[in-house]
Formats: structure tokens, sequence, C-alpha cells
């Protein structure tokens, strides 16, 4: 039902429908809510459902005073996926933007991304980069590539989840083109699994290379509580990409790329990170002949893949489960760097992280 409080919609579609499932977020949502009546793009509507919350966060949505938020309760829980879902059923917007309740939007997040979706047709969903909060302070989103095309998102999506879905605005002809626009099957990928799908029937996805979204990461997020379930659904997401380029061998490649490259965990042995090197070279070559790259693509494409691998390499030398020779010596062929490159990337984080540990060591007198 709708909560008796909200406005009626207004006879205009606005021109963004923010969707959010809220559940047991009374301590966060209000800030959240604050960072969209801060937009310099007014012109959107807030669709709030609530999933059965056992703490006050009903009635807090209930008395916001923004008639431009719209408040949804569920007459009992059945998960963020579905509560997400039928804010989206109820959305008018020319753009659907994704927020979650405890993440704050830039005050020009809609203005640059409408801008940007206004200015470039053939996308259909664009992310940004993001700040994380943590402790109270905010620190640059390091993990993701710092220059990104289309295309390199595009790849990226092969290997890892380069969009953090608050971040995210989608067109709303090409989502309801979804169905269901996100799957409740794969809970804590469903994001993943929407990128990949909107792929799929051919719509483009890019970033926007500024911060216009705050990430807060904090011990009750989805993504510290449910790790195993999330790394189940990513290696789901990633097997029914690869089965069309890997075969039977997709589900082993999707559960390999999910633990040494999402889940960042080290290899157990040199085998292991011949093997991720197979797959990653089969992916790029796979994914260069299917889509027109010009040089700067290739360029960005080979040297994030390589830096991910050697990465991947540098977590088995720290841990201990590789040598630097397996490392050298397991260097893939054609992922866009020659021996120097691997060797500079690989020895000298290596070096680095020893000088830490050095550093530490003599400052606890150990």
């Amino acid at each position: 039902m709708t909560s008796p409080g909200a406005s009626p919609p207004t006879a205009s579609p606005p021109t963004v429908s923010v969707i959010m499932a809220a559940y047991n977020g009374a301590a966060l949502i209000g800030e959240t809510l604050d960072s969209l009546a801060a937009q310099t793009l007014s012109d959107f509507e807030a669709i709030v459902v609530d999933d059965r919350s056992t703490d006050d966060t009903l009635a807090l949505l209930r008395a916001w005073p923004d008639p431009r938020v719209r408040v949804i309760a569920l007459d009992e829980n059945g998960g963020p996926v579905r509560a997400r879902n039928r804010a989206f059923a109820e959305a008018r917007g020319r753009y659907i933007a994704a927020l979650d309740q405890d993440d704050l939007c830039r005050p020009e997040r809609f203005a640059r991304q409408v801008a940007w979706l206004d200015a470039n047709p053939d996308v259909a969903l664009v992310g940004s980069d993001t700040g994380m909060l943590s402790n109270g302070v905010i620190r640059p989103a390091t993990r993701h590539a710092a220059h990104s095309t289309p295309r390199l998102v595009e790849w990226l999506l092969r290997i890892e989840n380069p969009l953090v879905w608050s971040s995210v605005m989608i067109r709303a002809d090409v989502a309801r083109r979804l169905e269901p626009f996100t799957r409740p099957e794969l809970l804590y990928a469903e994001d993943f699994d929407l990128y990949h799908r909107i792929v799929r029937i051919g719509g483009r996805v890019a970033r926007i290379d500024a911060d216009l979204l705050v990430y807060r990461q904090h011990e009750g997020g989805a993504s510290q509580r449910y790790t195993t379930t999330m790394e189940a659904s990513a290696g789901r997401v990633l097997a029914e990409s690869y089965a069309d380029v890997l075969g039977d061998a997709a589900p082993e490649a999707a559960a390999l790329v999910v633990r040494h490259l999402m889940a960042r965990a080290a290899p157990p042995d040199r085998a292991t990170l011949h093997r991720l090197g197979e797959i990653l070279v089969t992916l790029q070559a796979d994914f260069l002949a299917r889509h027109a790259c010009d040089p700067h693509d290739r360029r960005l494409i080979r040297w994030e893949t390589a830096r991910r691998w050697a990465g991947v390499a540098r977590a088995g030398l720290r841990a201990g489960s590789l040598s630097l020779s397996d490392a050298l010596r397991t260097r893939p062929q054609h992922l866009g760097l020659g021996y120097a490159g691997f060797e500079e990337l690989i020895v000298s984080r290596l070096i680095g992280f020893g000088r830490q540990t050095a550093r530490t060591s003599v400052t606890s007198g150990t």
C-alpha cells in the first residue's frame, strides 16, 4: 500500500525516478534523503519501498516532509530485490536512478548523469566514480580504473563488477525490456546480473569518471554480511556470460575469476595462477574480436587486464603460496605488458609492501 502521508504522483512524469528498498535503516536513511533534497536537478521522484521494517524506518519515511518522496509499505518482508522491483514498477521517470538506503548522492549527481545520457543516446546505463565513507573518513575508490571508456567498462564486466549500484542511472525504456527488472535468485549480485542483461539486449554501459556518490562501508552493509551468497551469485552470472566462449569450462572459469579477481583471494599454487592467466587471455581475445575497439580502448583493456592479473600474482607472493619466479614465469602472453612491465608491476608493489611491513615492525618494536 502507499503511505497515507505520501503525496499522489503529479500529472507530469519527472525526469528521474529514484528507486530504493528500505529495511531497518532508520539510523542512516534520513541522511540519504537529505542528499536527494540537495540535488541541483530538482525534477525527480523518490520511490522508497519499506520491506516490513521492525525499527522506526517506516514512521520516519511517512513523516518525511518532501512531497517528491513516495513511500510504499509492504505487507510482508520479501527481501531487497523484490522491494526494489516494486519501486521500479511504480517509477514514472525517463531515467531510473539506483540508490541504497545508506549511500549519499553528491549534489550534482542527477544533473551530470542526465546530461551525459542525453548526450550519449547509444548508452543505456551510466554509473560514476565514488568516494568510500568509512569511520567518518571519505577516501577515493582505488579499486576501479581511474579512467574509463564504455568499451573498457563493458570488458571489465567480464571479470569484475566495475560499477557501484547506488551510482547507476538507467534509461527507463531499456530497463522495462528486462523481465524481471532484477532477478531475486541472484541475491547480492542482482545489480551485476542486470548490467550483463542490459549488454545482452544491446545496451551499452559506461561510467562517468567523477565522484558523484559516497558509498558507506559499515558492518551492517550487505556486501560485508553476505559475502558467500554474493560470490555464488556472481559466479552464476559469469558462468552464463562465459558459456558461449568456454563451453563446459565456464563454471570453473567463473569460480576462479570470482575467487581471485573479485574476492582477491591469493592463488594457492602456480597452476591456479597459470589457469587464471589462460582464462583471461581467452576472454580478452574473444572480446576484442567481437567488439570494435579503437587503439585507445585496446590499450586500456590490455593494461587494466594485466594490472588485475599482476594483483593476483602479488597476493600469492604476499601469502607465500607463490615465488617471484613462479609469478614471472607464469606471465600470460598478450595481456598488454612486456616482461619488463610485468616485473615492474609485481616487484615494485611487493617492495612497497615489504617496506611498509618493515616500518610496522620497527614501530611495534618487533
